[in-house]
């Protein structure tokens, strides 16, 4: 991202969008005057108890708790990010998205700068030595014995590390700060004992690696003798996280004006080796499993994602590990397929064989991701018996309640009953079976919510609890969220200030933004709390705020208030109490005395104020 969205944005396009066509978009809604209700879709439920309010700007369910503004709406039920989140409201309102950049942010680029400066300089060297350094020809050979030629070994700036321990270091370390850059950027090994560097490649084919945008962000080698491992690659350094880049997808995107798929394969040179025969659209991971972050970027650049993997244990093995990454980001309208190559060979030595058409033919006839979950859940057993098929129900089951709700969802519970012999209502009850418990909190509490399938899914709130405590705080702030004009109303609030207690913070930045800014929507605020440590206070004032009155709400604000300042006041009234009870009557002064004397008048004033 280019930077941070500034807050005065994110509340003009809330103030622009109507939450109720939002949700309604995507949930069926009936109106009901100012209100729109409709079957909730966070949770599984026959009777509606979902409401839109579309003057308040903000959406609730009375049976999982789920509440929310737009933009917490899109990033629940799309499973979007913040960022995307705002984005897609700002196209619907025709705005484009401003951003400014934090003190922090500009801090840790103008830190990483150099770093992608001095990155792209050791890919220009690695290259020159391909051409002419004295032991080039046998990276040469090496290269023209594995099919490539000149042009793909450029397109992708394969180079050369030579032999020797500090090639890279004479030539770009001019000085120690520079020296420290490249040990950062981890291109150098320091070793702390002897307080020497040394070349991290050595006597290896350098693969770049680049990042979406095209900068170097790391390397991976390939080594030339009998070192080991035979693969190397980059550590983790500021610029370069493995488990979320592909190497080769910048190429592909380069390569190719619409991404329609992208094959996934193991290796540097199964990416190389097939942009040499045309098959422009692979990418690889560098050395780790498919992971949920490599799913996200692969899913925003295409909706179709090819795993391509060795036939051996190890590839069926790392086809698994793909498989349980892909599940909770199948929704529909994205697919994945998974090609098992025959034992021995891999994509490199396959399209060299066969080509580019029988090549492609092969990844036209993948397994679907639907036919792989049931292959590998049938694993070992006999489905011609009921324990076989009792077992893939068991094994299955899982596996698919991992998939987000929808039509793909829907026909693998189908498929599944028709393979097992169970009706839909049985499946449907195994499912009931298995799922976890009802909640012991009379609400789930949102800061320790697991990732869920998309659209996020919600337990329910248990009927027979007590209703959320509707404490003089929580009342405050819920009132303000959604009549930011009652501000004017709350008076001297300084004895928030200091106040260790979240909610006590919430309030305070609450009247702090409405003093400075009067006129903010309502429940603007909301956004600028989501994805914060404060997300799950003010998602919880939701369960709040359908138990306060619609009339009379001044009057309840101020009490509200005031009710806070006395409970506040009490609670220092304690905290004082104590700290003289720590010195001991013998050796309090005459003035902590009277003091002490007069805290215990005031607390037994309160206490039997309270007992009427």
């Amino acid at each position: 991202m280019a930077g941070l969205i500034p807050q005065a944005f994110i509340d003009e396009l809330l103030d622009r969008v109507d939450i109720a066509e939002i949700v309604e978009a995507r949930v069926p809604l009936r109106r009901t005057g100012r209100n729109a209700k409709g079957l909730c879709p966070f949770h599984k439920e026959k009777s509606p108890s979902f409401t839109v309010n579309s003057e308040k700007q903000f959406y609730y369910c009375f049976g999982c708790g789920a509440g929310g503004n737009a933009i917490g709406f899109l990033i629940d039920y799309e499973r979007m990010e913040f960022p995307q989140a705002v984005e897609s409201l700002a196209h619907l309102c025709g705005l484009e998205v401003p951003r400014e950049e934090s003190p922090q942010r500009a801090q840790q680029q103008s830190q990483n700068k150099p770093l992608y400066e001095l990155l792209d300089r050791c890919s220009k060297h690695y290259q020159l030595q391909l051409r002419s350094h004295a032991q080039a020809k046998k990276a040469v050979d090496y290269l023209k014995n594995r099919g490539l030629n000149g042009i793909t070994a450029k397109q992708y700036g394969i180079g050369f590390a030579p032999e020797g321990w500090n090639n890279l270091e004479q030539a770009l370390a001019g000085d120690d700060k520079l020296k420290k850059q490249l040990v950062t950027a981890g291109m150098l090994i320091e070793n702390a004992e002897k307080k020497t560097t040394y070349d991290r490649f050595r006597d290896r084919i350098m693969f770049p690696i680049r990042d979406i945008r095209g900068r170097v962000i790391a390397f991976g080698g390939r080594v030339l003798g009998d070192d080991n491992p035979k693969y190397l690659n980059s550590p983790e350094t500021p610029v370069f996280n493995k488990s979320r880049e592909l190497y080769g997808l910048h190429e592909a995107r380069l390569a190719n004006r619409k991404l329609k798929r992208l094959i996934i394969v193991e290796g540097y040179m199964d990416v190389v080796a097939l942009a040499q025969y045309g098959i422009t659209y692979a990418a690889a991971t560098m050395g780790t499993a498919v992971g949920s972050s490599h799913l996200e970027r692969i899913f925003r650049q295409t909706s179709e994602v090819v795993f391509c993997f060795d036939g051996d244990n190890a590839g069926r093995a790392a086809a698994g590990r793909a498989l349980e990454a892909s599940l909770e980001q199948i929704k529909d309208g994205r697919q994945a397929w998974f090609l098992f190559l025959a034992d021995g060979e891999d994509p490199d030595s396959m399209v060299q064989k066969i080509g580019k058409e029988a090549f492609e033919a092969q990844i036209d006839a993948a397994l679907p991701l639907s036919e792989f979950l049931f292959a590998s859940s049938a694993e070992g057993l006999d489905l011609q018996s009921v324990d076989g098929r009792a077992r893939l129900a068991q094994r299955a089951l899982p596996q698919i309640e991992k998939v987000p709700d929808g039509a793909f969802k829907q026909l693998l519970l189908q498929d599944l009953a028709s393979r097992t012999g169970l009706s839909e209502a049985g499946i449907g009850q195994l499912i009931q079976q298995a799922a976890p418990p009802p909640p012991t909190e009379e609400y789930e509490q949102e800061s320790v919510r697991a990732p869920a399938p998309q659209p996020v899914q919600r337990k329910l709130l248990q009927k027979s609890q007590k209703k959320p405590g509707i404490t003089p705080m929580r009342t405050a702030t819920t009132l303000l969220m959604f009549e930011p004009e009652l501000a004017k109303k709350a008076g001297d609030f300084h004895h928030l200030q200091g106040i260790n207690d979240p909610e006590a913070e919430l309030l305070l930045e609450l009247l702090q933004s409405l003093k400075e800014v009067p006129d903010r929507p309502p429940g603007a605020l909301l956004g600028a709390w989501l994805n914060t440590d404060k997300d799950a206070i003010a998602r919880r004032l939701f369960e709040v705020e359908h138990l306060l009155p619609e009339e009379g709400t001044e009057q309840e604000f101020t009490d509200a208030m005031n009710r806070v300042r006395q409970q506040l006041q009490h609670q220092h009234y304690l905290l004082e109490k104590t700290e003289l009870e720590a010195i001991g009557l013998a050796q309090m002064t005459s003035e902590q005395k009277n003091r002490y004397r007069e805290l215990m008048a005031l607390l037994q004033n309160r206490h039997s104020l309270r007992a009427k």
